[in-house]
């Protein structure tokens, strides 16, 4: 019987080589398709997003944002390992860390935060697999955010794994970390008018 050669574990350069403008992630060392997200899905990393970056942008010469400033971006390649190369809803570094807006594809710096807006298709390897992998590359805060259950989970890196330090429902506000500086009201990301 002949020896079956071991499966070509992908990296972000067979991300990169791929044709079309496919929404891909490289999960553990294998092409995975991103679902295509619904209005719900939409709505909420808009909501977010808004909200996130009029708070917290600081543009260059200061001013326009709290102190501390981040960089937030939507939907860009992110390589957390060889074989980990993932494509957040939102994700963020925060500007006293990384001073220049991160550049080149995929960015290769660890984000300081990661959110993840649940779909069917994807919540397994979101509330597992990524989970997991943020958590032992060090990432600093993992948000979840689930369109159907309408709720927000935060959680926090330790040495243990992620802790959960805040779950919020559409009507609560709350200070979420890392972004505790500001109120944010849960139902921006669920169709509620700011």
């Amino acid at each position: 019987m002949a020896a079956v050669p071991p499966r070509k574990l992908a990296t972000a350069g067979d991300l990169l080589a791929q044709p079309g403008d496919r929404a891909l992630e490289v999960i553990h060392g294998a092409l995975v398709e991103k679902a295509a997200p619904a209005g719900e899905h939409g709505g909420a990393q808009l909501g977010l997003g808004e909200v996130l970056r009029r708070g917290f942008h600081r543009r260059s010469g200061g001013g326009g944002g709290l102190p501390g400033g981040w960089w937030i971006l939507v939907e860009v390649d992110v390589e957390l390992e060889t074989h980990e190369v993932y494509r957040p809803d939102l994700v963020g570094w925060r500007r006293d860390r990384m001073p220049e807006r991160p550049r080149g594809r995929p960015v290769r710096v660890r984000p300081d935060w990661v959110c993840e807006i649940l779909s069917p298709s994807t919540a397994r390897v979101d509330l597992m697999t990524k989970l997991q992998v943020l958590q032992r590359c060090g990432v600093p805060h993992y948000w979840i955010v689930d369109p159907d259950r309408e709720l927000l989970t935060v959680h926090r890196w330790t040495d243990a794994g992620y802790l959960v330090v805040l779950q919020a429902t559409k009507g609560q506000t709350v200070r979420a970390e890392p972004f505790d500086a500001i109120e944010l009201r849960v139902g921006v990301m669920f169709g509620e008018e700011e």
